[in-house]
């Protein structure tokens, strides 16, 4: 029992210098990891299939990926406002002073009005406007009933969010306002309800967004785009710069950076990941994964909110993070299979299970209860939560032990 391994799988969040655009991630993500790992107090050995994971935040902002709201603006007037009367219809999206609200500003901007589109009672990733009990109180039914903002107030009042204290609807509305463009606010769930009101629609939601383009194009839509389809190509400013950008993802995944800059989700940093590991080969001999990760996916259980507002959990990651877990439920074996046995005798049976386990697990009784998600999708949610959003200053996460089973 002396020599038994006692410790599972290990997350540490690791500290590096601040990012500036332009600096080389690779050679900091590595010097960060190898000097951690001689820390007097808390450092590490390394090991084959250990995981370096890199929050997409600094590699964006290494890339200098950024835009302005007069860029987003200008975007928006070309590819939806031009040929038009000046209305666009903005649907679905997130209440968040953070991801969306700078991101509503350029595109009012860019606007003569705007009518705005709500789902209710939350949007998409979980934050509330109403209750689903206050709904049933007022017998309104969110699948079919359209809801102007004048019929919203009167049976729902200020909802104020339980977290930031904003009500978003008169947040929003204001917002749009101020950037000179007139608004009206609907609160409705299908995509298709924006057309009675206009045929030019800008859809805002992140992980149904494919639906719903379809949906807007079937019924009759002049012009639609997603929020993918802005700023994902660059902007020629009149000064003759251009702005940042992103090919594939546009502004999902944008975070507000200052009170007129928008920090965009980095570009493919397929490279970036795959150097890192070769550096980390290298200097330490060993096979590490490296990825780079963004919110995780998981819903907080008080204020309902699914934390991905990322359009993925992981935009890049080394060949060895492809996939799901293959696991067996320990519970079951020992509940089922061995419940006839106890101490070393069950220990050494579970034990033999495990190391003759299939290769594909799908469909085995003895796998059910593990968790079938990408292994992307796990590993950046311990990720997020290992690293926070505010101020620890671990943007790397170091995870040793991810790959162990019972018998390791």
């Amino acid at each position: 029992m002396s020599n038994e391994r006692l410790v599972g799988t290990i997350s540490r969040g690791i500290r590096c210098p601040i990012i500036r655009e332009g600096d080389n991630l690779v050679s900091i993500v590595t010097d960060s990891i190898l000097a951690a790992s001689k820390d007097p107090e808390w450092g590490f050995k390394f090991h084959d299939k250990d995981i370096v994971a890199i929050t997409e935040s600094i590699v964006a902002r290494a890339q200098g990926n950024y835009i302005t709201v007069q860029d987003i603006a200008k975007d928006v007037k070309k590819k939806l406002v031009d040929g038009g009367d000046g209305t666009i219809g903005v649907i679905l999206p997130i209440l968040s002073r953070n991801r969306f609200a700078i991101c509503l500003r350029g595109i009012a901007m860019g606007a003569k009005k705007i009518v705005l589109q709500l789902s209710y009672p939350s949007d998409e990733v979980g934050n509330e406007l109403v209750s689903i009990d206050a709904l049933d109180e007022a017998g309104v039914d969110p699948f079919t009933d359209v809801l102007s903002l004048e019929k919203y107030r009167e049976l729902f009042g200020e909802n104020p969010h339980p977290f930031t204290g904003v009500d978003y609807v008169a947040y929003y509305g204001d917002l749009i306002k101020e950037a000179g463009a007139e608004v009206e606010i609907i609160f409705a769930n299908k995509a298709t309800a924006i057309l009675n009101y206009t045929k030019r629609v800008l859809t805002c939601d992140i992980h149904t967004r494919a639906r719903s383009k379809r949906l807007l194009k079937d019924a009759g839509a002049e012009v639609v785009c997603g929020l993918d389809d802005i700023m994902n190509e660059p902007v020629k400013r009149e000064d003759g710069s251009v702005s940042g950008y992103n090919e594939k993802y546009g502004l999902l995944g944008s975070n507000k950076a200052t009170e007129d800059t928008v920090k965009l989700f980095p570009k493919d940093p397929t490279a970036l990941v795959n150097d890192i590991a070769k550096k980390l080969h290298v200097a330490t001999g060993k096979s590490i994964e490296v990825m780079v990760y963004g919110d995780g996916a998981f819903k907080d259980p008080q204020g309902k909110i699914w934390e991905l507002a990322d359009p993925v959990v992981s935009p890049a990651f080394t060949p060895g993070l492809k996939g799901t877990p293959n696991e067996l439920k320990l519970k079951y074996l020992a509940d089922n299979d061995f419940a006839h046995l106890s101490g070393e005798e069950l220990k050494a049976a579970i034990s033999e299970s495990i190391k003759s386990k299939d290769s594909d697990l799908v469909g085995n009784m003895a796998s059910e209860g593990t968790t079938p998600r990408q292994l992307t999708d796990l590993i950046g949610s311990l990720c997020d939560l290992t690293s926070g959003s505010g101020d620890k200053g671990t943007p790397i996460v170091f995870i040793q032990g991810y790959f162990d089973n019972y018998t390791n």
